[in-house]
């Protein structure tokens, strides 16, 4: 459906934007009973939230006006939780308003107060900011509120979540009473209910189609990858991907560092994103990937809000998020305003359970899998060459071209100079990695029964034993599963399994030994408090090899309650 009836000035900026409808919230925000109420508003991200509230701000900006009035003391104050989204807001509401005559001012961290000041002075309709630099205005008296008429909370879970709820009562406090209060966010917590209640008038509540849910317009998928194999991952889905941008997600500044030099020296233009970058260096990074300098941005949960490229269809959690509301952020960044995305989980083998818990506390489901192999991605070259090469074989060549193309003709066959061509055009593309085999199926066939691979009998096996027995509940159906993650064998490489008191004793085939103790001897986050080491000496280690069906073998009754 278009648009209803609204300002001019407003209605053309969307239309050079290419908005020809209003997405599910904005049309939400714009219905006729929403006119001059409180809104608490819970919607996806990426959904089209700014634009959204930049035109429910409409009716308190112009009014029957279509342009506003000279800028003094600001009408609107719009308050985001990170530098990123402020900025990402001014943007958006600077393109919708340019037309009307509006101002827009930014008081974001990182930057200069001096010049926001001024800035202040000078004259706004709109103030943007996140909440401790707008208080900090409030107090020195840069920021006068007495005009305003109405205040918007963007991604309000998200401020109380990084702790602002002092900041921002203490900016609706100095607010006029009288102003209208407009609350954005993408989920709604008890705690965003009570901040609704104490700053706003009989709010009309308006809940998006899709809220907490699976993004429809993402591609969720998880690659299952050695731990120590999990940039080479990353290298060959940023290879294998056709996404023109991506954005690969870390979880501390030091990896974000790490990977961001990695992925330069393979070749890759990426750059950086993190807290520990000033707001200019961060805005350069940005601006670096808007205008095509750069195709990669590395970053940590601080871009995980506020980054809205047009073109960036791929989404990779290097490093699994914490939450799984971090998750659907992080995500979040593609798919946007009705754009296809995908969205890759890194999974090292032994968290996959930490990665399955993160996927159903968000309500998603992945399509599990390996991460593309050098062969696919050189297969994929060959394709994308061969287009490219056809595609320039098309264009019309200079006269002095031509007559080099002559000279070299006469000196080398077609398919030589055909391979030059296809070197050349191959040359800047960073090289794929080769990737360990890891099992990345699922835990169980469609039928809920294990897979069952021939019996099998061979050499001495290699016995190991963890800090957990009959005594603790050890039990056969999860012990199976937290070896083959804990030690990144296959079930058919672990026999027999003794349960004792205190301990249990598990058998592991000889060529898997080595790489069980290697992967055993690694922190475990799921199960830190779980120990695994050989066992030495003792009739345990006596008995010979033999795996059972499913890798299970037979579970032999404890002899005594001590190893």
């Amino acid at each position: 459906m278009p648009f209803p009836q609204m300002p001019e000035a407003l209605l053309r900026a969307l239309t050079e934007r290419g908005y020809n409808e209003p997405t599910s919230v904005q049309a939400a925000v714009l219905e006729p009973e929403t006119s001059g109420q409180d809104l608490l508003v819970s919607a996806q991200t990426g959904s089209g939230k700014t634009v959204a509230f930049g035109l429910a701000l409409a009716p308190e900006l112009l009014g029957d006006a279509d342009r506003l009035p000279q800028a003094g003391l600001p009408l609107a104050l719009a308050i985001a939780p990170t530098r990123e989204l402020a900025l990402q807001v001014k943007a958006e509401l600077t393109w919708l308003y340019a037309a009307a005559g509006g101002r827009v001012v930014s008081c974001v961290g990182g930057m200069d107060p001096m010049t926001e000041r001024r800035a202040l002075a000078a004259g706004a309709h709109i103030v943007v900011g996140t909440p401790g630099r707008l208080r900090d205005h409030l107090e020195r008296g840069n920021l006068r509120p007495d005009a305003l008429r109405a205040v918007v909370l963007d991604e309000a879970d998200e401020m109380l979540d990084l702790g602002f709820r002092e900041e921002l009562e203490a900016i609706l406090n100095a607010a006029p009473a009288e102003r209208r209060t407009l609350l954005f966010s993408a989920t709604v917590p008890r705690d965003i209910e009570r901040l609704a209640q104490s700053f706003q008038r009989d709010a009309l509540r308006i809940a998006v189609k899709g809220e907490g849910g699976q993004h429809g317009d993402i591609e969720h998928r998880a690659v299952v990858v050695a731990p120590h194999g999990i940039e080479r991952a990353v290298v060959n889905l940023l290879r294998a991907s056709d996404s023109p941008r991506a954005i690969v997600f870390c979880s501390t500044r030091a990896s974000v560092a790490r990977l961001h030099g990695n992925l330069t020296e393979r070749g890759f233009s990426a750059v950086a994103i993190s807290g520990e970058l000033t707001q200019p260096e961060r805005s350069r990074a940005l601006q670096a990937l808007r205008d095509g300098r750069a195709q990669v941005c590395v970053a940590t949960d601080v871009a995980a809000r506020g980054i809205d490229l047009p073109d960036l269809g791929l989404v990779i959690h290097a490093e699994l998020p914490k939450e799984p509301e971090v998750m659907l952020h992080r995500s979040g960044r593609t798919g946007r305003a009705g754009r296809k995305g995908v969205s890759v989980l890194v999974v090292p083998a032994n968290r996959r359970r930490t990665a399955e818990r993160l996927l159903m506390g968000a309500r998603v489901q992945a399509e599990w899998g390996a991460p593309p192999s050098a062969e696919v991605i050189h297969a994929r070259d060959a394709e994308r060459l061969t287009t490219q090469a056809t595609a320039l074989l098309e264009e019309e060549a200079e006269t002095a071209d031509r007559d080099v193309a002559r000279e070299l003709a006469a000196r080398h066959s077609a398919e030589d100079l055909a391979a030059v061509l296809v070197k050349v055009l191959r040359a800047p593309l960073p090289a794929p990695e080769e990737l360990a085999a890891v099992d990345a199926g699922p835990r169980r066939a469609a039928n809920g029964e294990r897979g069952a691979p021939p019996h099998r009998d061979g050499p001495e096996g290699v016995w190991f034993r963890m800090n957990v027995g009959r005594d603790g509940r050890a039990d056969p159906r999860w012990v199976l599963p937290f070896l083959c993650r804990r030690g990144e064998v296959r079930r058919e490489e672990i026999g027999r399994i003794r349960i004792l008191g205190r301990e249990t004793q598990f058998e592991i085939a000889p060529a898997a030994a080595g790489r069980f103790a290697a992967a055993s001897r690694r922190p475990d986050q799921d199960d830190p408090h779980i120990r695994v080491e050989p066992v030495t000496g003792g009739a345990a280690n006596s008995n010979a090899w033999r795996g059972a069906p499913g890798g299970r073998g037979r579970r032999e009754a404890p002899r005594s309650r001590t190893a």
